[in-house]
């Protein structure tokens, strides 16, 4: 993910403390514990050879990437679906090409939310939304990056274009616009037009965009792309979020989708690995660890 990315030197320069929670967070999550909040930790991608060798066995083809990936982590958010809206034929190849329990989080396709800015876009969203939903148990949070040129000024555009959305489908939305952010009010607006129906938010954790790392919910599923720079910051960060979780935890959230993202994303499966022995540690969860070959176990990162 290139959106937010700084330089090595620039790094040094972030104050990557995370933001105080925002007070509508307290009217979403009710306050009442959650001891086994439903989490998934994944991937922004399952092909990638250089995971020969580490997660997949040295020999793995591209075919076979798929259902190795899903054997190790419990869900992908799935880019490619931004590109192309997929075909029936493929949905079933996914839902037969993964295990029992993982979940897919497709990527709104960009035509409807870059190139038409959500409008005119009621075909193209009828055809998306009958697809991914023919995953059926398999179809985790798809969410909806809006165009960084889509401002406040679309409100009323959004409002209209979640309203047409199918009822029993419920996403998650990433802003990036800095107008979203810069206006409380405006904000608070955003937040209660997605409660209002029943969706969620995207935080988005870079070091070059601070805003949108922004702390919101709007309702009790927190959905996050966290971004790793390479760089020995990316375990402060990740400690400090787990601390973060468990607070949300405590306080009533319960489902967590993290997707973790790193440059060429070839030291993905390690910070993912720090990311769920953490969250195991500090939240008491049971979730399963990715398993490395012997000798990828010993490695020294950074």
């Amino acid at each position: 993910m290139d959106f937010g990315k700084l330089s090595i030197q620039a790094l040094d320069k972030v104050n990557f403390a995370l933001q105080a929670d925002n007070t509508f967070n307290e009217k979403v999550l009710g306050n009442i514990p959650v001891k086994m909040p439903k989490v998934l930790v994944g991937c922004p991608v399952w092909s990638n050879k250089d995971w020969n060798g580490k997660i997949y066995p040295h020999s793995a083809k591209t075919n076979d990437y798929l259902s190795l990936y899903s054997k190790q982590f419990n869900t992908i958010e799935l880019n490619v679906t931004h590109y192309q809206i997929p075909n029936e034929e493929t949905i079933q190849r996914w839902k037969n090409e993964t295990v029992e329990g993982f979940t897919f989080c497709p990527k709104f396709p960009q035509i409807i939310s870059h190139d038409k800015l959500l409008q005119k876009t009621e075909g193209l969203t009828a055809t998306f939304c009958e697809q991914i939903m023919n995953l059926d148990e398999k179809l985790g949070m798809p969410f909806l990056q809006l165009a960084p040129y889509f401002t406040p000024r679309h409100f009323h555009i959004l409002e209209k274009y979640l309203q047409n959305l199918p009822t029993n489908l419920k996403i998650a939305v990433e802003f990036r616009h800095e107008d979203w952010f810069k206006n409380p009010k405006v904000w608070q607006n955003a937040l209660e037009l997605l409660h209002h129906f029943g969706h969620g938010t995207v935080i988005t954790e870079v070091a070059g965009r601070r805003d949108v790392v922004h702390q919101s919910l709007s309702n009790k599923v927190a959905t996050i792309r966290w971004v790793g720079n390479e760089h020995p910051t990316d375990y402060q960060r990740i400690d400090e979020w787990v601390q973060k979780l468990k607070q949300w935890f405590q306080h009533g959230l319960e489902e967590l989708y993290l997707f973790v993202h790193v440059n060429e994303n070839i030291l993905a499966p390690e910070l993912a690995l720090y990311w769920i022995q953490q969250l195991n540690l500090h939240c008491g969860l049971e979730l399963k660890s990715p398993k490395f070959l012997p000798k990828v176990e010993q490695m020294s990162l950074f």
